[in-house]
Parts: structure tokens; sequence; C-alpha cells
């Protein structure tokens, strides 16, 4: 722990006038950061503010918060804390963050602190890089994150970057550091915790210090992402709009691909700002595909309603407003939602529950829409001779109404409801069994 205690005191310069907020959970990382500093403040003298955040989503989580704040007043450290009390429809973990952060800056706000620290270790740092190289992601996604990042009026750091999970673990064991455990990092249905659990073990067998590697790597991919920043950021002011959300594609085309691709990332980091988590790089070669496209006049769909338009030389980045719940969409190799959901045409797929199609292009006339519901749609039920209104089958299925306005439904150029992804399948879709020649997916 001796890079921490170093960082901390030498590269950081810790003084007696600082104020830290902390984001503490009362897990065994977070509280071998909260022991190290208020150890150390014994010495500087800088002040420390723990927060808290309560997902409520577990049972024990009221108990954890009694235990971190007990602790907190038995060593004279300021604690703030909160309860999450209602989801929207987003993805858990990204609103959780999204949640979490905020208010953690709101506490940077109303103490005045120039830190707000994170017990991000070098075990997370390796997990984030594997899960984006296999997710896909940008140059500076690749790298994670760093120990160190300037805000508005304050510094992000993550101390315990230097350090794996087994040593934090020693060294709570070590000092007595007590702390909770969160029963949910055990379940396989999260995708950190497959890596956790599955290839940390490998990486650890083939190489004890392989966290070291992998900041190693994320620290170079960092430096040479900055160089092409500065060099992005100058093309990114002289052609993107910043009041119109627009920007020339005539001029787009004229930069190096290379910078193409850092600058579409910027527009994309200006429009979703707290919110980039939910794009990747499919959706960047989407948007790099419509202005490819000879088309001279298009759009399509990227997450939380952004719309994309193509017009003439322009190229538009709108944001809808709620109000707006209808779209239709040509599927050609894979169509991006305005739910967050996508449907990609797959070569092939062993599934065949309501969230794969498998259509004969004979039987129906191409090309193939997703659009919303329109009043007195109906689906041609499977195995027999009837019809069934889409808007009974929300009913049936218990889908919320106002995910019904933007829940896609896939029709022929006829008008035909081939396929309510996720929901019901028409005569159309044909069985492993038979012959098709189309295999949509829904995910």
């Amino acid at each position: 722990m001796e890079k921490v205690y170093n960082y901390l005191t030498k590269d950081l310069s810790l003084k007696d006038t600082d104020i830290i907020v902390l984001g503490c959970s009362g897990g065994p990382d977070s509280m071998a950061l909260l022991y190290i500093l208020n150890e150390l403040s014994k010495k500087i003298h800088f002040s420390i503010v723990c927060c808290h955040v309560n997902h409520n989503v577990r049972i024990e989580s009221f108990d954890e918060k009694e235990f971190l704040e007990s602790w907190c007043k038995e060593h004279n450290i300021l604690f703030e804390s909160m309860v999450i009390e209602h989801y929207g429809d987003d993805n858990f973990h990204n609103e959780a963050r999204t949640i979490r952060y905020r208010y953690f800056e709101e506490m940077v706000h109303k103490y005045n602190a120039n830190y707000l620290m994170t017990a991000h270790h070098g075990d997370d740092l390796t997990e984030t890089i594997l899960m984006r190289l296999v997710r896909g992601s940008t140059l500076n996604g690749y790298a994670g994150f760093s120990s160190k990042v300037l805000q508005d009026g304050y510094c992000l750091v993550r101390p315990l970057i230097y350090v794996s999970k087994e040593e934090l673990l020693k060294f709570d064991q070590d000092h007595n550091v007590p702390f909770v455990i969160d029963s949910s990092n055990e379940k396989d249905k999260y995708t950190r915790n497959r890596y956790r659990k599955r290839i940390l073990p490998f990486l650890r067998e083939e190489d004890p210090n392989y966290y070291e590697k992998f900041l190693k790597f994320s620290k170079t991919l960092i430096k040479y992402s900055n160089y092409i920043d500065k060099l992005a950021q100058s093309e990114f002011d002289n052609i993107y709009d910043s009041v119109t959300n627009s920007f020339s594609i005539s001029k787009f085309q004229k930069i190096d691909s290379i910078l193409q691709e850092k600058v579409l990332n910027s527009v994309l980091a200006a429009i979703y700002q707290d919110d980039l988590m939910v794009i990747h790089d499919r959706h960047v070669q989407l948007i790099e595909s419509l202005i490819e496209s000879k088309k001279k006049n298009s759009f399509i769909y990227l997450p939380n309603q952004v719309k994309v338009i193509k017009a003439y030389d322009t190229l538009i980045f709108e944001l809808e407003s709620n109000e707006t719940n209808t779209y239709e969409i040509e599927l050609f190799d894979y169509a991006l939602l305005p739910n967050g959901k996508t449907i990609e045409k797959v070569s092939s797929c062993d599934t065949n529950g309501n969230d794969v199609c498998r259509l004969d292009s004979s039987d129906i006339c191409l090309p193939i829409y997703i659009r919303t519901r329109k009043l007195g749609d109906k689906i041609a039920l499977n195995g027999t001779d009837g019809h069934k209104k889409i808007k009974d089958i929300f009913i049936d299925s218990k889908i919320p109404m106002q995910e019904r306005e933007l829940w896609p439904i896939v029709v022929d150029a006829k008008g035909q409801v081939l396929w309510i992804p996720g929901i019901k399948k028409s005569k159309f879709n044909k069985q492993k069994r038979e012959n098709y020649d189309i295999i949509i997916k829904y995910y």
C-alpha cells in the first residue's frame, strides 16, 4: 500500500486546507481508503466528508448505511447519505452511477471540496478495460479510467488504482478495518461479476501483478489519446455548431479518418454528456454509414431518443421530446431503436424464443420495416387463421402504457405485421426445421 500513501502525499501533495469528499459504500475497498485517509488526516489535518449512496435494492442496504455512519461518528468524520427512491427504465448500473456521481458532485459543492475520491482499484481498471475491449469503445474508452481527472472546480481522484483487490483485503485484515459485503457482487447475471470471477483468476495465475500491466496499457492509451484529442478538438471547433447541433458533411469528410472518429465522439459527448455510457462503437459506425449513404435525406435513431438526420450536406443531431412517439425504420443489417434496443439480421441463431424471428422472403413483401404501432394493427396468429389486435396483445403481456408507444413492430412493405419483438410471432415465422432465409434478432 506504499504506492497509495506516496500518491496521496507526494503526487497529490495533500495539505491541511484540502477538503476531500469520499464516495464510500462500506465495502472492503472504500473502507480501506477511508481508513487510510483518516490516518493521514491525523498528520496533515485535511477534512474528510464520507458520502454514502443507498441504492435501495437490497434489504441489508439500510444496515450498511447504519454501519458506515456509526464508524464515521466514532472517528469524528462528517457523514452524508442519500437513498435512491426511484429508478427509470434505463440500464440499472448506468442509471445508478449517474445518480451516484450527481450526488457526490452536490456534496463537493456543498462543502466547497477540492477533491472527490472513489475506491476504484487496479482490478476494477482491468475489468473495465477487458469489458470495453469485448464490447467495443473509443481509444480513450479502451484505456478504462485515470487516477486523476480534472473536473469543474475540483479533481476526481482514484488513489487505489495502483493496488489490487487482494492487497486491499490483506490491508483490511492487517489493520482490523471492518467492512460489509454486497451480496449482489456474487451474481453472475452482472457482466462485471463474470469477468471478476472467471477472467481475473486466470490472469492472476499467469502473473500476480497483471493489474500493473493493465495500468501501463491504460496510461499509454491515455497519452496518445490526449494528443489526438488536441488535434480533433481543433477540427471539432471548426465544423460543429453547438447551437443547431449540426455540422457540414463536406467539411467533415475533408478531415483525416482518425480525426473523423474522434470528432464524432466529441459530438456524441456534447449531446449525451453524463449519459455517454449508453453509446458504443456500433452507434458511431451507424452514423458513419449515414454520412456515406448516397441518400440525400435519411435518418437513424440513437439511444435516449436522439435522432440523427442527414439533410443534403448537413448532419443534424436532434433531441426528440418524450412526446415524440412514432418512427419507421427500414431494416438493412441492423437498426438501433429509440427504446435503446437493437434489431439485427444474423446469419444463425440457436434460440427459438420471442427474441428471434425466422422468415422466408418468398412469403412476404420486402423490404422489412420497423415502426411503432398504428391504430387497428393486427397480427396473423401462428397456427390459426385468426388475427389479434396488437393492443390486446400488449394488454395480455402486461406491457406498461409508456412502453407501448415506442415498442417496435416489424412489418413488411405491405404493412403485414410479421413480429412483435420479445412478445409474439406471426404465422410468417418459421420453425428451425422449416425453410427460411432471414433471421432477425431483438436484444
